[in-house]
């Protein structure tokens, strides 16, 4: 289950692939054709030196025996313990056996993954020893579009409603906005219109908006020209930040503060619901940008017509190459657990390893993968974008979710690949009958969230199809692929896998809040079928980069002394359960955090806006199973400030102005007075694992009508519409 998906919020991503050499970066660009052409020739001779000192990429040929040399092994070991296992274990250890028909599946994936990693490294290596001066010189994004605008660019990589894009059509999409982008630090052509030269930008004198590394976020649904402009910020060696879609006034101002963000481009169609932040906006000194020639107020400008007035030629490499493969090039934002969102620090290296995602599900150049998640989030920008370049694929890219029109766009594309988040096939397998779902082309869906009832009744509707659950977190540095296809499994923890992408179980008090360590102080590694915290180590390959604001607010990621003294593990706050064949399965997430809609919802967060209005005294939140529903619904249990009485008008207007929509509770419940810290901790505990029934609770209980845009009294007729879906919460 991907937490940022489930899975998610905190986004989830594929494990470890190689490390890149950390000195793929160049010298700053001086004013000046001369000097600018005496960097690129200083930049060849470094790249030269680097491909030399690279401490993990190492000269290639022995980089590539080394891999050869392992797989051969792999080979070599399967047929060993194939000759040798079986009888050995019958004869021994008879319950292991069945563990044994997985082998060949966990040792095929084992190759894959080691095949994947000696590509990724290749790919970097041909950027490092590239001409910086060329679109080949630069950051993983900038360079594998070029190479696929250069090996195949009449392939559609994008099809958005009735609009299609080649690789071609890409890549000069993308370098017209770099260049826009560039002409805002200050960046534009020489004198002779061929060399590049840093140069005053806009009105003469002006102070150019943007530098080298400053951070510009994005606030568009899902559309092309979230695309092109991401690229196109890659390729001008800026950082992005992506801007959940739905955060206004508070939580919108938080998340550009923490990551220190110096424009803003937005969508005009949220240019009226953010209209009360446009002073506050200004006031940050943002640069502001509408995506789009719709009339908009005073002092935003219009990004993409000054885009489509720039050359669509490739821009120099340099401009984007990292001085280190670990330097942040991207913020994603997570649910914070302790609060609002966290900028959660997304490094060039693992761009580079999620370009490697589809390989590991088995998807190939010539597959068309239909994608309608959320950009802003890991799951539908880094695995599903970023995995198609990969592989060279088409997507298909949708802004907005439907399940009615689902297979019949399936039927129109060709789609073969379908990326999901397990609320998505709920509603699939909710749809009335239509003659669309059949004769389909889908043969694998991959994702994560998926409940086992859910995918029992996908497979059997709309099969005969493939479904991968995988698990990650975005700013996390291990993952899970249920590669066998296992119901209701996210992976497995063969020794195989660990080897490749190691991982550790470990025993976890929920009460507390802590893992349970032994008598020497070292963590427990649990039993198969005991619930246990995932953790994975840290090291140079499978790093934990933090969030954007200080190391303060990575505090409980990071655990050590976990098995031995000086060991440091990934903390990423779920449990999971491995079973006697070693099949994962996601088992609860342990913190004050629960996911609903697809999106991680934080309590504290909801606690600290509720806790605003005047009438209410205390407030506790958390998440309550809803049968039927995906994830967790929120319920905020509610004590009365004397001697005020509850305003569900002026309390859903509230929520409505400072959260979410995913983060609104969707029941309320009113109490006489709130338990002690620890009790409640175990009442919530309880309430969490037993799930929500109405009937036993005595409070007064109020559900939110979304349609309607109320809270109303929760009476059995509303609670058994919630259980059909006649009722929208």
């Amino acid at each position: 289950m991907h937490r940022a998906e489930r899975g998610g919020g905190e986004g989830r991503e594929f494990g470890a692939a190689p490390h890149a050499p950390p000195g793929l970066g160049s010298p700053p660009v001086e004013k000046g054709e001369g000097r600018v052409l005496a960097h690129a020739r200083s930049r060849e001779g470094e790249v030269s030196e680097q491909k030399r000192a690279a401490p993990v990429f190492e000269r290639e040929p022995r980089g590539r025996a080394r891999d050869q040399g392992t797989m051969a092994a792999l080979l070599l070991l399967l047929l060993l313990l194939l000759l040798l296992l079986p009888p050995l274990l019958l004869l021994r250890k008879p319950h292991l056996w069945p563990g044994l028909r997985w082998l060949p599946a966990d040792l095929a994936f084992a190759v894959r993954a080691l095949r994947c990693k000696r590509a990724l490294r290749a790919r970097a290596l041909a950027a490092a020893a590239a001409d910086p001066r060329g679109p080949e010189g630069g950051c993983s994004l900038a360079w594998r579009l070029a190479e696929l605008a250069r090996q195949r660019p009449a392939h559609i990589f994008l099809v958005h409603g009735p609009r299609s894009f080649s690789y071609a059509e890409a890549e000069r999409e993308s370098n017209r906005a770099a260049r826009a982008f560039l002409r805002a630090r200050g960046w534009g052509a020489g004198p002779s219109g061929g060399a590049e030269t840093e140069q005053a930008a806009g009105v003469a004198g002006a102070a150019a908006p943007l530098a080298p590394g400053d951070t510009v976020a994005l606030l568009l649904p899902a559309c092309p020209e979230f695309l092109w402009l991401w690229f196109g910020l890659a390729k001008a060696g800026l950082r992005t930040a992506f801007v959940p879609a739905a955060l206004r006034r508070g939580p919108l101002l938080h998340c550009l503060r923490s990551c220190g963000a110096r424009a803003l481009v937005l969508a005009p169609e949220f240019l009226e619901s953010l209209e009360p932040d446009l002073p506050a906006l200004r006031a940050m000194g943002l640069c502001l940008w509408a995506a789009g020639p719709e009339a908009h107020p005073a002092g935003i400008r219009d990004l993409l017509a000054e885009a489509s007035a720039e050359a669509d030629g490739p821009v120099p490499g340099y401009l984007s190459a990292p001085q280190s493969i670990m330097d942040t090039c991207l913020y994603i934002f997570t649910s914070g657990t302790t609060g609002l969102p966290k900028a959660a620090q997304i490094s060039h290296l693992k761009i580079l390893q999620c370009q490697a995602f589809y390989q590991l599900c088995g998807a190939h150049q010539e597959d068309v993968i239909y994608l309608a998640l959320p950009l802003y989030h890991m799951s539908g920008s880094l695995l599903g974008i970023v995995g198609c370049l990969g592989i060279g694929a088409t997507v298909v890219l949708k802004s907005k979710f439907s399940a009615s029109q689902f297979w019949e766009d399936c039927q129109q594309h060709g789609v073969t690949v379908f990326q999901y988040i397990g609320e998505l096939c709920r509603y699939l397998v909710n749809q009335p009958p239509s003659t669309a779902e059949h004769g389909h082309k889908v043969r694998l869906a991959v994702g994560s969230g998926l409940r086992p009832d859910t995918w029992e009744r996908f497979v059997r509707r709309f099969g005969p199809l493939r479904v991968l659950e995988t698990y990650g977190l975005t700013e996390g540095n291990v993952a899970t692929f249920n590669y066998t296809g296992q119901l209701g499994a996210v992976g497995r923890a063969s020794w195989l896998y660990k080897h490749v992408f190691p991982f550790s179980l470990i025993r976890y008090d929920v009460t507390t809040g802590e893992p349970i360590r032994d008598t020497q102080g070292h963590c427990v590694a649990t039993c198969p079928g005991e619930p246990g915290l995932l953790v994975a180590p840290v090291s140079q390959q499978s790093p934990f980069l933090g969030y954007a604001g200080g190391p303060e607010l990575g505090q409980g990621k990071l655990l050590k002394g976990v098995f031995q003294a000086g060991d440091v593990f990934f903390n990423t706050g779920d449990l999971l359960v491995c079973d006697d064949q070693g099949f994962l399965r996601f088992h609860d997430r342990t913190g004050d955090t629960f996911r609903w809609k697809g999106e991680n919802v934080a309590t504290t967060e909801v606690a600290e806006a509720l806790e605003s209005l005047d009438f209410l005294q205390e407030v506790n939140v958390y998440g309550v199973t809803v049968p039927g529903h995906e994830g967790r619904a929120g319920m905020a249990a509610l004590v009365l400030r004397p001697p005020h009485s509850l305003d569900l008008v002026q309390l859903y207007a509230h929520v409505s102005e400072n959260l979410p929509p995913y983060a609104w509770p969707r029941f309320l419940r009113l109490q006489e007075s709130l338990a002690t810290t620890e009790t409640f901790k175990q009442q919530k505990v309880r309430m969490a694992k037993e799930g929500f029934d109405p009937s036993a609770l005595s409070d007064p209980l109020y559900v939110l009508d979304q349609p309607g845009g109320a809270y109303l009294p929760l009476t059995r007729a509303r609670y058994s519409a919630i259980l059909t879906g006649d009722l929208h919460i």
